[in-house]
């Protein structure tokens, strides 16, 4: 396996010849990088020699220890999605959902709008007054911006916090560390660059307003126990201490994103279970970035609806995406039903064009995450278990397909 482990990081090496965004992070011999930027591979070699490949995971004997035989599908399923994303590159077209399971190994929930309104009704509740509901929360949402020479300050205390929680039950390389740059104009809110040997760059974007809940939702999600704790586990415990080299290359457009943006996610809950959240929020970061801390209730209890409409972000991409309806219509849906600014639409719209339906593996992949972890380590389990989980999690090769619960509640690998 270890073979066509080597021919899969450079696959997708090749791939990223075709593709500026899909190598999200390659930490592997520099030279492979170098061979892939000379030979230039088209997208027929790559894709007969990932063919290939799989045929030889096909004959490759299935009796191993559990991590190993997920190591197989992984290997598998990271290579199938390869092709497809090959094919893409090379004009095949798919539907929302068709890229979805090609590229994620997973399919969103489609919902109506029946679905949206009955959450804007509980939210109109919560914001009386006059004009639109997207213009009294516009208004609303202008009381928690953070102010721009405030940001730092902010971000740097949500990180503290994010890190001395995570490592209460991660055990990390002494020398991890990030460095945090302010950047705009991207399509993205915040980005992490893992660049190898346990450091990561994360980049915050502030072309928009960046409000009070983002702090913690960023500081988690890029970093602790987001993706630079993911990618520091990744690199030690299965690059080098397996010596297990596919975890050296990171595909965006794969199965590894959605278990990767999921988890992400679902460490914001593992690091501020409860009502912490909102505790550190009023105590520490309301202060620090001169806000009133005595509206904090009333914002969580807002955020927290707003995030219900999560899926209208997905709803967007595939009607978009489909054809169905044209860019403004996207951008009218998102302020309809996700309740974003014109701006912010337009913005995620950005979003669909370059990433297309990896919007997926942020709201699917939450869930799929929590679903796993909380029927893992059991119904009455302390924190500490689903931490415990929770780490088995992100430094395993487990894939999307993988994380279906069983009625007895244990999980099957995917097939």
């Amino acid at each position: 396996m270890d073979q066509v482990a080597e021919g899969y990081v450079r696959l997708v090496l090749a791939v990223g010849e075709h593709d500026s965004d899909y190598v999200d992070a390659y930490y592997g011999p520099p030279s492979w990088k170098v061979e892939a930027d000379s030979a230039k591979l088209s997208l027929e070699t790559i894709r007969v020699q990932a063919s290939s490949l799989l045929a030889v995971l096909g004959t490759a004997p299935r009796r191993a220890d559990e991590l190993t035989r997920l190591r197989y599908t992984y290997l598998q399923r990271q290579l199938q999605s390869l092709v497809a994303r090959v094919g893409q590159l090379d004009g095949r077209r798919l539907t929302f959902d068709q890229e979805s399971r090609a590229l994620y190994d997973a399919v969103a929930p489609s919902y109506d709008e029946t679905h949206f309104k009955r959450i804007l009704d509980r939210l109109d509740r919560k914001l009386p007054g006059t004009g639109t509901l997207a213009e009294r929360y516009d208004v609303f949402e202008k009381g928690f911006v953070i102010p721009v020479d405030r940001l730092d300050l902010v971000f740097r205390r949500a990180i503290d916090e994010c890190r001395t929680r995570t490592r209460k039950y991660i055990s990390l390389p002494d020398d991890e560390r990030f460095a945090v740059e302010f950047v705009a104009g991207k399509s993205w809110s915040a980005y992490n660059w893992y660049e190898g040997n346990n450091k990561s760059l994360i980049q915050v974007n502030t072309s928009l307003p960046i409000h009070i809940d983002r702090a913690i939702d960023l500081a988690c999600h890029e970093g602790y126990p987001g993706h630079h704790v993911q990618n520091v586990l990744a690199d030690s415990r299965l690059a080098r201490d397996r010596g297990w080299v596919e975890w050296t290359v990171a595909p965006l457009f794969s199965p590894q994103s959605l278990i990767a943006e999921g988890s992400a996610n679902y460490g914001i809950m593992m690091a501020f279970p409860g009502t912490e959240r909102e505790q550190f929020e009023h105590d520490v970061l309301y202060p620090l970035a001169g806000l009133d801390s005595s509206k904090a209730a009333q914002y969580a209890a807002v955020h927290t609806l707003v995030q219900e409409l999560s899926y209208a972000d997905n709803e967007a991409a595939r009607r978009y995406l489909n054809g169905d309806i044209g860019a403004d219509s996207a951008v009218r849906w998102l302020e309809r039903y996700a309740l974003m600014s014109p701006a912010q639409a337009r913005q995620r719209v950005g979003f669909f064009d370059q990433y297309r339906a990896y919007v997926i593996n942020y709201n699917l992949g939450q869930d799929l995450v929590r679903r796993y972890v909380e029927a893992k380590a059991g119904p009455r389990a302390t924190l500490a278990r689903r931490w415990d989980v929770f780490r088995g999690l992100i430094e395993s090769p487990r894939l999307p397909s993988g994380l279906m619960v069983l009625p007895r509640g244990e999980v099957t690998a995917a097939r």
